[in-house]
């Protein structure tokens, strides 16, 4: 299962999100998302844990825990869609 995980603080590693999940089972990988420009976390990252009964544990015990002072929302992530045709017309 993949999972979203949002309100991170500054100082959240790749290493410590995993290791935070890997307190219930397997994760396969934990990423936080960089800003491209100024090379900061963007406060949210992904998670991914290949058996979904420990994902589903892991959703419900950290879903608004404390980390590192920061209130935690986890969820399952939804599917990336893809951008099709332009933009809409803006209205003036």
């Amino acid at each position: 299962m993949n999972i979203y995980v949002s309100n991170l603080g500054e100082h959240i590693t790749d290493d410590s999100l995993n290791a935070t999940f890997a307190n219930f089972g397997e994760v396969s990988s934990a990423k936080i998302v960089i800003d491209q420009f100024s090379g900061y976390s963007r406060g949210f990252g992904f998670v991914d844990m290949p058996n979904d009964n420990e994902a589903a544990n892991a959703l419900v015990k950290l879903n608004g825990a404390i980390i590192n002072g920061n209130a935690i929302q986890v969820s399952e992530a939804k599917p990336k869609r893809e951008f099709k045709g332009s933009y809409p017309a803006r209205q003036r």
